[in-house]
């Protein structure tokens, strides 16, 4: 599921909205322990654009 997700994020990376939309449903998909890897996954590739976006929902996460 993680790659599958990764998937779908690369693919909508042209729009905010459907960005953080896919963002949302992919953190309901993802197994607990694959969400660290997902978001250092994230963060790196789209933090130059989605930074705010990717903390809004990875903040409460810590892990």
């Amino acid at each position: 599921m993680l790659e599958y997700v990764k998937t779908i994020l690369t693919k909508v990376s042209f729009d905010r909205r459907l960005f953080e939309k896919e963002l949302r449903k992919a953190l309901n998909l993802l197994m607990p322990a694959e969400i660290q890897e997902f978001k250092d996954w994230c963060y790196k590739k789209f933090s130059n654009n989605y930074e705010p976006v990717l903390d809004k929902y990875f903040i409460n996460l810590a892990g």
